[in-house]
């Protein structure tokens, strides 16, 4: 295996414990009423794979290796949404609006019926 496969590697299991730690902190201080620990995440995570990008890609600031690291690695651990939400960006920038809102619905609504369906198939499976 490539080296940068077990630095991705433990860069994920970072990012992993990073949204653990936060998680577990905004349940501590806001309570479980509203998913506030999910979206401080979510949103940080949105904030900071953008940034790891610009300064690789724009900027040259972040070798691609580091930035494989970094994105695929901390960021996929910490969180899968920041990477939602910087295609769908780049794909506002970049492209057919349209295409940009297809996939935004896609992957909303598309997420939100496979959670269902995963519920309902869950409900077949007899308890044990």
């Amino acid at each position: 295996m490539p080296p940068r496969f077990f630095l991705v590697c433990l860069a994920g299991a970072a990012g992993t414990g990073a949204r653990y730690l936060l998680g577990t902190w905004a349940l501590r201080v806001f309570g479980p009423v509203f998913p506030l620990g999910t979206l401080i995440i979510n949103g940080l995570g949105s904030f900071l794979l953008v940034v790891i990008m610009g300064l690789s890609l724009e900027r040259g600031l972040i070798p691609p290796d580091l930035r494989v690291v970094l994105t695929t690695g901390a960021m996929g651990g910490f969180t899968t949404y920041s990477t939602f939400n910087y295609e769908t960006l780049r794909l506002l920038q970049q492209g057919p609006r349209g295409l940009a809102m297809l996939y935004l619905s896609a992957t909303v609504m598309g997420c939100l019926g496979l959670g269902l369906l995963g519920g309902i198939l869950v409900r077949l499976v007899p308890p044990a």
